[in-house]
């Protein structure tokens, strides 16, 4: 499908039935699958022929799925997993290990922050993160002799930061390690990284592409361009061999365009089992074959939103790449020159207690920790999902207390409008 339009991607790519077979993708819910031999099933674990003998590692279903949102993003290669954070975990680790290093940005989801910070810390893998608005003396600086992988995300969740993914890459390349990009806000629907430069691309599925609230999902895309072997003593996991499966070299058994991928499939999906169910990835599709019709509606009521909070006198800032003279319309501009996402972001004039009346006061909007769903929904980072940061924290990340995040649903604009209204209307002049 690769030379068809996204809209046509996200309806018709990853699964082809033949004659007399299922038109929607069926739901492979199996945990194993039968052979005739032990040679057959053997050819399998040693990886020398495709198919399938456990749903822990992979799943027809999954694959499909997989396939659909590897054509939609421009790879070459992809798997699903059982959350977005599984599917950031797995790409570093994919190629990082105790002693490695990392660049990231500094304004990603706070989850994703912690789990860097924090967690992988804790196996010995150490992070550097830089503001996403570095110069590129500041982004080379930032590097070391062990880094293995820059990290950031195209639209950063929840301050909507737009990442200069061209600089990025520019300096991981420069560097010889792979740029990781969670395009998880924009969707290959608005940006595909791959085309500027980056070379491995993460998604939690759960948000835009499921987009109803059903199902926890994530997904790993690989370009298939990076050259792991001209650069074979960072990467040893991929280009030495691997005494588990006896002695293969992913590199080279399987190129540029699928090491990643198998990889990534072969030891962390066998050893740490985060696999999504076939009847999430069912789910999944069921959404991508409308994202592209969705994503119009969310950036229409995005900007509408973003367009009446900026002249509210109760709003202090509001972070909207798309609307004329935010610091990151430029950017957007060039990446994301159909439009960016439905959420905004935007900081009350009497801080973390008028956010607080005006989130008691929402009708409409829901309060949940959830974003990019049909529902319009809304959350206050400091107080939820970034609780865990301190003060400075919180603003190196840019989601300081007075920041509100709404997530514009598929609602009518002018029912969101009045919703906000009202609810900004019961804080205290």
């Amino acid at each position: 499908m690769s030379n068809y339009k996204m809209n046509t991607k996200c309806v018709q790519s990853g699964y082809t039935p033949g004659n007399g077979e299922p038109r929607q993708i069926p739901i492979v819910q199996s945990t194993t699958f039968k052979y005739d031999t032990s040679e057959d099933m053997g050819k399998l674990f040693d990886l020398e022929a495709s198919g399938y003998f456990y749903t822990r590692l992979q799943n027809p279903t999954n694959d499909y799925v997989a396939a659909k949102i590897a054509d939609m993003e421009g790879g070459t290669a992809a798997m699903l997993t059982s959350s977005g954070q599984a599917a950031n975990f797995f790409a570093l680790f994919n190629i990082c290990q105790c002693g490695d290093h990392i660049v990231a940005s500094s304004s990603i989801y706070g989850g994703t922050f912690n789990l860097i910070s924090v967690t992988m810390a804790k196996m010995g893998i150490t992070t550097t993160f830089v503001s996403p608005d570095c110069t590129e003396e500041e982004l080379n600086a930032a590097f070391q002799p062990n880094t293995k992988a820059v990290f950031g995300e195209t639209i950063a969740n929840p301050a909507l930061t737009v990442l200069d993914i061209e600089l990025f890459a520019k300096a991981a390349h420069a560097h010889g390690v792979p740029l990781i990009i969670d395009n998880t806000f924009a969707t290959p629907v608005n940006c595909r990284p791959f085309e500027w430069g980056a070379d491995i691309v993460t998604h939690s599925t759960t948000k835009y592409m499921d987009g109803h609230g059903a199902a926890v999902g994530g997904a790993i895309v690989d370009s298939g361009r990076f050259d792991w072997m001209a650069r074979a003593d960072k990467f040893p996991g991929l280009c030495t061999p691997d005494d588990s499966y006896h002695g293969i070299t992913y590199a080279e058994k399987f190129g540029k365009e699928g090491a990643f991928i198998t990889k990534c499939t072969a030891q962390l999906m066998r050893d740490f089992g985060s696999i999504q169910s076939p009847q999430n990835a069912f789910l999944l599709n069921l959404g991508l074959e409308s994202l592209h019709v969705r994503m119009q509606r969310h950036c229409e009521n995005g900007l509408a939103v973003a367009t009446f909070l900026q002249s509210h006198p109760k709003v202090a800032y509001v972070n909207y790449c798309d609307l004329p003279g935010d610091k990151y319309h430029a950017l957007a501009e060039k990446y994301l020159p159909g439009g960016s996402c439905g959420v905004v972001s935007f900081g009350l004039k009497g801080g973390r207690e008028a956010a607080s009346v005006f989130m008691k006061a929402l009708k409409l909007a829901a309060i949940e920790t959830h974003v990019a769903d049909a529902r319009t929904c809304c959350l206050n980072p400091a107080s939820s999902t970034h609780r865990q940061m301190n003060d400075e924290q919180l603003k190196e990340a840019g989601v300081p207390a007075e920041l509100v995040r709404i997530s514009c649903g598929l609602e009518d604009k002018e029912d969101l409008i009045a919703d906000l209204a009202q609810a900004l209307n019961q804080i205290p002049d």
